[in-house]
């Protein structure tokens, strides 16, 4: 046996070899082609004035109406509260309103006035610069024993932009941060951790710059959280597909002396498996393009771009940064020519899963049954508030204005009656249902007014008689809610159907796809019940933003099933080289040679999610917290024991209609 071993690391390289040699060049010019990318740098965020407002919404109707007027299109109110101790110096008060063209407004309690400056529209940056602005000569103006807070529609959307100001350069370095220490944790090498390190930053910078290139030549739109996202996506997958071919190429380093032999024998099967894991996440992303909502359907053409980015720099980069530095770089473990690797403890559970199948099934399935039932009676949607993990000025402005003005709100509903001559009926409906009426503009042959004191829901059902619409802030909010509803009813299905369908496709198989995306589904219901209890429990959240169970579904699913993709198909692999062998020997081979890496991976994922909690938005840090828990129950739980477990008790059914001997020899 040593003598064959010899002769096979003996003789002349082969042609995948000198490819694999070739392959350092190949990522010198990607590296190359991915600098000048980052050079030409992103495009701006695009100047959306209807944000995210979904289409055939009645408040992105009145949004696009009061655009129309001339002098002042896309403009918005800031609303300055005054607050003074011992009561409101009126005096004072028109003095300050006076330094920016106001006037003052005072309370009738006499504790507090008002100053309404307008805001021109732009980008979110540019209106978060008028009102940081403003905020700054208010306060520097102000007497002293005076409090001054800004909110109102301008303001609420600068404390959102505000939210990002360099908070995606704190995500990235928090990212970086815990890829690091988890890639140094697995290899224990103080070298080897900064290859792939270094060749996913790159690929992140790169997808940074060309995803907003790609949506601006489709013109769709994108926001700041956009970015974020992407930037975890990018990370957490590229660094996935580099942990399974380090480990594949770790495998083929003892079994060959060249290292550009064990690259060549490394990449083909890892690049099968990552090709199919990433077609599988990006046909899955990509039905967020059935969204009503811009913004999501601009994340969904971000995160395909990102997952082929992560692939190509995964499978075309790495190993000709790899190959370029040898072996050593595995030090102070370095694989050595004729030694075997070490997979005892997936060697005792996948022993441990095969003695005990119908009792580990059963098992699981409690587990995960009791934490779908905290999804039972979950709440989903947020107020204007509740958006912010930190109560921001507008927030609390808001907060202060009601209580000393009863009718007047910080985000007052905008009512669009599309027939004048009901303007006086339209008027005593309104105050007969108990809200405050404020006369607003006229736009061409329609009328709109500012109402105050009722719901979205209440204005509109006492609206219903007449030709009106009803916008505004807190009617985006609900409209958004509305159609993130209708958006769940369609995508849901679509990515399971997509999914199932890629891995008919890929495992020619009609039992392991259902099996495989019946667990999926298993673990994601799961962890929106889990997610629920740590969000009222711990976090004290008291419910979930409207994009939550979208986001966390659409990627849970996308990237849940890469694990069971990356143990079927070694399985399928294993079965095919020893048809002779049961189910339970090749799915035992398959979760001890894949087990490490697959966990390891798992984890980094998951923890890679979990920085999306550094940027103070509810939604994100939900969205986080929900992927973090889907990610770790489907890598410990579904992939380590359940689908192993399934599979066994299926046998070579489980490979229903095909077999893989038949595919090998094709």
């Amino acid at each position: 046996m040593v003598s064959m071993s010899t002769n096979s690391t003996a003789e002349q390289p082969t042609a995948a070899a000198q490819k694999a040699k070739r392959s350092r060049w190949l990522a010198l010019v990607l590296l190359i082609i991915g600098i000048a990318l980052m050079a030409i740098g992103a495009k701006d965020v695009p100047t959306n004035t209807y944000g995210n407002l979904p289409e055939g919404s009645d408040s992105l109707a009145v949004a696009r109406t009061v655009e129309q007027l001339e002098d002042d299109a896309g403009d918005t109110t800031a609303i300055a509260v005054l607050e003074q101790s011992g009561g409101i110096n009126i005096a004072e008060a028109q003095s300050l309103a006076s330094s920016i063209g106001g006037k003052a407004v005072p309370s009738e309690d006499g504790e507090a006035a008002l100053i309404f400056s307008n805001i021109e529209g732009g980008t979110s940056a540019e209106v978060a610069e008028q009102i940081n602005t403003l905020r700054e000569d208010l306060k520097a103006d102000a007497p002293e024993g005076m409090q001054v807070q800004v909110t109102g529609p301008a303001a609420i959307q600068a404390d959102l932009a505000n939210v990002f100001d360099g908070a995606n350069f704190l995500l990235l370095g928090v990212t970086a941060i815990i890829v690091a220490l988890l890639l140094i944790i697995t290899y224990r090498s103080p070298v080897l951790w900064l290859i792939p390190l270094a060749v996913i930053g790159v690929a992140d910078r790169v997808a940074a710059t060309v995803f907003t290139w790609v949506l601006s030549a489709l013109g769709m739109s994108w926001d700041e959280s956009t970015a974020g996202i992407l930037s975890v996506l990018v990370f957490g997958a590229g660094t996935n597909y580099a942990l399974l071919l380090i480990s594949r190429y770790r495998d083929e380093l003892r079994e060959h002396s060249s290292r550009f032999e064990a690259m060549a024998k490394a990449w083909l099967p890892t690049a099968k498996a990552c090709a199919a894991s990433a077609s599988t996440v990006a046909l899955g992303v990509l039905c967020l393009l059935l969204s009503a909502a811009p913004n999501t359907r601009g994340l969904g053409v971000a995160s395909t771009v990102g997952v082929i980015i992560a692939l190509t720099f995964a499978l075309f980069v790495l190993p000709g940064a790899l190959v370029t530095f040898g072996r050593w770089v595995f030090w102070p473990k370095t694989p050595a020519v004729g030694t075997e690797a070490q997979h005892g403890i997936w060697d005792r559970i996948g022993n441990f899963v095969a003695g005990r199948k119908v009792a580990v099934i059963i098992a699981s399935l409690v587990l995960l049954g009791i934490a779908c039932a905290g999804s039972l009676n979950m709440k989903i949607g947020l107020s204007q508030a509740d958006q912010f993990i930190d109560t921001p000025e507008s927030i609390a402005a808001s907060e202060t204005l009601e209580a000393h003005f009863p009718d007047q709100a910080a985000t007052p509903a905008t009512v669009l009656v599309e027939d004048p001559s009901q303007l006086q009926e339209v008027e005593k409906a309104l105050k007969t249902a108990g809200a405050s009426v404020q006369p607003g503009q006229e736009i061409g042959s329609e009328v709109t007014l500012n109402a105050s004191g009722l719901d979205t829901q209440a204005l509109r059902d006492a609206l219903s008689p007449y030709a009106t619409k009803v916008g505004g802030p807190d009617a985006e909010l609900y409209d958004q809610a509305e159609y993130a509803a209708a958006d769940r009813r369609v995508i849901f299905p679509a990515v399971l159907a997509v999914v199932l369908l890629a891995l008919i496709v890929l495992l020619r198989s009609l039992v392991a796809p259902l099996v495989m995306v019946s667990t999926v589904l298993l673990t994601n219901i799961a962890a929106m019940g889990l997610g629920w209890w740590v969000f009222q429990h711990i976090l004290g959240f008291n419910s979930l933003a409207d994009l939550t169970p979208l986001y966390a579904f659409v990627f849970l699913v996308a990237l849940g099933v890469d694990y069971n993709i990356f143990l079927v198909t070694r399985a399928k692999e294993e079965a095919a080289k020893n048809p002779d062998a049961d189910m339970s020997a090749h799915v035992r081979k398959a979760l001890s040679t894949t087990g490490g890496v697959i966990t390891s991976a798992g984890i980094l994922l998951a923890a890679v999610f979990a920085a999306l909690g550094v940027l103070p938005l509810v939604a994100l840090a939900q969205i986080g917290v929900v992927i973090f828990l889907g990610v770790l129950l489907d890598t410990l739980v579904v992939r380590t024991i359940l689908l192993p477990a399934v599979m066994m008790v299926f046998g070579q059914k489980f490979w229903w209609p095909s077999k893989p001997t038949h595919q090998s020899k094709a």
